[in-house]
Order: structure tokens, then C-alpha cells, then sequence
């Protein structure tokens, strides 16, 4: 179990890297290139698996393989974040030099919100041990839709939550930089990006919905699901960054990502009958991922080939 200190240091500790990265590294809205994204993705993956090392020596290798298992899961399943946020930038004319900024206080939104999720679920798993059950169920439910059902385009501008901050907070139509609000005659606006910003926050709620009880079928302990949840999501803007033009590439990622939340679910399930070895699940979830990502890539590579491929009469 970890002490109230813990909790206290790591979160220090969280936001201190937040403030260095804001304050310090990107004080300045810029473009973030390739190779910035990716320097920031291998330090914020070092960090992590650093931090396992010190889960190893100070609770041991089951919480160790437990952490890296969940970190695994969570930033597998934020996969589908990266689609959202390139759909939700395009949509809302974002330009470049200003996405870093709205990430970073989404991300900022993102460790509040997953944390309350987290502490709330544990305390429902340990005194209501058959809501496992309904995580399992409701992961089972999600994953074979998104296996078999039809993709469904988001379009920010049509979803409920645009209207409904849009009828009930004071607009301005126009951007203004980096800035979520202007003042005009007296009043207090907010402009599309703090709207932006929204759109981002609930998306991550959406998906927290999924990745949060998927996590709790490898462990309950809730320091480790946090920790791990806060690593995988602060990885995650350089990560997009990375990989947003590319990300289209991997065209059957979602449905990995899918077959996933079913493993998992199955996995929560058989746990009353059969203890399932917390490295198998790990073996499982990057199986699926490598095959995945190997398919979409052959997928492509076969495309460009048969449109290079001279027509014969």
C-alpha cells in the first residue's frame, strides 16, 4: 500500500515536469516538428520505464510487471485519442503552433479527472466486488462493437457537447493567438480554443470510460493504476505530435484496439474460475498490437504497389 506521502511526492513531482515543460521548454507557441516529438517521446518513455525500475526495488516484480502491463494497456487504448484529436484540430482550424498549448491543459484536466475516476473505482471494486463483473461486461459490449460494427465519423461541430457549450458560455467567433479568453466591451469571452479544449477534455472522459475499468482487470492497487494511467497520458502529446500525419496509416489499429478491450474482458471474467498470469495478458496486448501495426503497414505498402504498377493494355 502507498502512503499518503507518496501520493503527495509523485503528484509534486508530475507537476513540476508540467511546469518545466510549459514554462521552460515550450514557453514560446511553435510548431512542433519530428524530431522534437520524437526526443520528448523517448524521455517521457524512459522516465516511465525508470519508474518501473523503482516500482521493481521498492514493492517488488509482481507490482513491476503490474505497472508496465497497465502503462502497456493505457497507452495502447490512447491510440485512439491521437485519431480524435487530428479530427478535432483539422475540424476546428487549429494551427500547429497552438495544439502543444491546448494538449498540455488537456492533459493538465486529464490527471484530475482520471484520478477522481480511479479513486472512485477502486473504492466501488472493494466494497462492491461484483462491479468487476460490469467493467467486464461493459468492455466485452464495447469491444465487439467496435470489432464488427461500421466506423462512425466524429464531427466536432455536430456533437452535443459543441451546442451545448456554445448556447451557455459567451463566444468570440474569431481566435485570438494562444489565448482561451478576450476580453470585448466589458465582457469576458471565450474563444474557439478554449471550445477546443473542451472537446478534448470530453474526449478523454469518453475514453477513460474504456481504458480505466480494462486496468482494473490487471490490478486494483490504486497507485499503480494511477501512476501508470498518468505516464501513459503524458506521453501521449508527443506522441501525437509524432505520429499525427501518420497516424492514417494504421488502418487497422482500432480494430486491434477493439480485439484488446475484449481480451481484457474476458480476461476480468474467467479471473473467479481461473487465475490468468498477469504477463500473459502483457504477452496478449503486444501480440495483438505488433500484428496490427505489421498489417496496416503491408496493407499500405500492397496499395502503393498496385497504383505504381503500370496498366497494360
Amino acid at each position: 500500500m502507498s502512503t499518503l506521502l507518496t501520493w503527495v511526492v509523485f503528484n509534486a513531482f508530475v507537476l513540476a515536469l508540467l511546469a518545466l515543460d510549459l514554462g521552460v521548454f515550450n514557453r514560446r507557441p511553435h510548431v512542433v516538428g519530428t524530431r522534437e516529438a520524437a526526443a520528448w517521446s523517448v524521455f517521457w518513455i524512459v522516465l516511465s520505464l525508470a519508474f518501473n525500475v523503482g516500482v521493481y526495488f521498492q514493492r517488488g516484480p509482481d507490482d513491476a510487471v503490474d505497472f508496465f502491463t497497465c502503462y502497456l494497456l493505457e497507452k495502447s487504448l490512447s491510440a485512439d485519442n491521437l485519431f480524435l484529436f487530428a479530427v478535432i484540430f483539422g475540424t476546428m482550424g487549429v494551427l500547429a503552433e497552438y495544439q502543444h498549448r491546448v494538449l498540455f491543459w488537456g492533459v493538465l484536466g486529464a490527471i484530475v479527472l482520471r484520478g477522481t475516476f480511479i479513486i472512485a473505482g477502486v473504492q466501488l471494486v472493494q466494497h462492491f466486488h461484483w462491479v468487476l463483473y460490469v467493467f467486464a461486461g461493459f468492455l466485452l459490449f464495447t469491444g465487439v462493437r467496435l470489432l464488427f460494427g461500421e466506423e462512425r465519423k466524429y464531427d466536432p461541430a455536430q456533437s452535443a457537447a459543441f451546442r451545448l457549450v456554445r448556447k451557455y458560455l459567451p463566444f468570440s467567433d474569431q481566435y485570438a493567438g494562444g489565448r482561451m479568453f478576450v476580453k470585448s466591451r466589458g465582457r469576458i469571452l471565450a474563444t474557439p480554443l478554449f471550445l477546443v479544449l473542451v472537446l478534448i477534455e470530453l474526449a478523454d472522459i469518453a475514453f477513460a470510460v474504456d481504458s480505466i475499468p480494462a486496468i482494473f482487470a490487471v490490478t486494483q492497487d490504486a497507485f499503480i493504476v494511477y501512476s501508470s494511467n498518468i505516464f501513459a497520458i503524458l506521453g501521449l502529446r508527443s506522441l501525437y505530435f509524432l505520429l499525427a500525419r501518420g497516424i492514417v496509416r494504421f488502418r487497422f489499429l482500432p480494430k486491434g484496439l477493439a480485439i484488446i478491450l475484449v481480451l481484457v474482458g474476458v480476461k476480468m471474467l474467467a479471473g473467479h474460475w481461473v487465475h490468468v498470469p498477469t504477463t500473459l495478458a502483457l504477452g496478449a496486448i503486444v501480440i495483438v498490437l505488433v500484428v496490427t501495426i505489421w498489417a496496416s503497414l503491408l496493407a499500405e505498402r500492397a496499395g502503393k504497389n498496385t497504383h505504381e504498377r503500370p496498366q497494360h493494355k
